[in-house]
């Protein structure tokens, strides 16, 4: 048995003549270009990071965390890498984002996530409840918190060497 289709290219051609009018080639432009502005300054933020972030945004983090902590009765980690490791990425994220964005949640968006403050530090959940999941603010309730509301940067720097 066989069987044969016929086509006539009039249908795709009314189809594609159809579609075009539809779309707006100029107003898909600009987005194209835009996206790839996007991706080129995510690229340059990745490259500037290859060293880690700023000595300036570090310290202004440390900084940060260490009046935080002593102003709302909080401690860091009693694993003090724990709290090195988060303030090195509010630090990054500060550098590339412009705000210190929680680095222990996954986001679709970074920047749109920045934007909206939600999740920038001291987050949401952190100010209303004192619930910090990054570990950095613990109560002293909390199995995991330690004794410390300070740490040095040059000890953040040495225990983030290697990430």
């Amino acid at each position: 048995m066989e069987f044969t289709i016929a086509c006539s290219a009039a249908p795709v051609a009314q189809l594609r003549s159809s579609v075009s009018a539809k779309l707006n080639k100029s107003a898909m432009k600009p987005r194209m270009v835009r996206r790839n502005m996007v991706v080129r300054a995510d690229l340059e933020a990745e490259a500037k990071l290859v060293d880690g972030p700023s000595d300036k945004n570090l310290e202004v983090m440390r900084k940060f965390s260490e009046q935080y902590a002593k102003g709302t009765g909080t401690y860091f980690c009693m694993d003090l890498s724990v709290t090195a490791v988060v303030i090195k990425g509010l630090a990054e994220n500060k550098d590339t984002l412009g705000a210190p964005l929680c680095p222990c949640r996954h986001y679709d968006d970074k920047a749109a996530e920045a934007k909206q403050g939600f999740w920038n530090c001291p987050c949401v959940p952190m100010r209303e409840r004192k619930e910090c999941h990054c570990m950095l603010f613990l109560t002293e309730d909390n199995d995991f918190a330690g004794e410390d509301q300070a740490i040095s940067l040059e000890d953040v720097k040495k225990m983030t060497a290697d990430f």
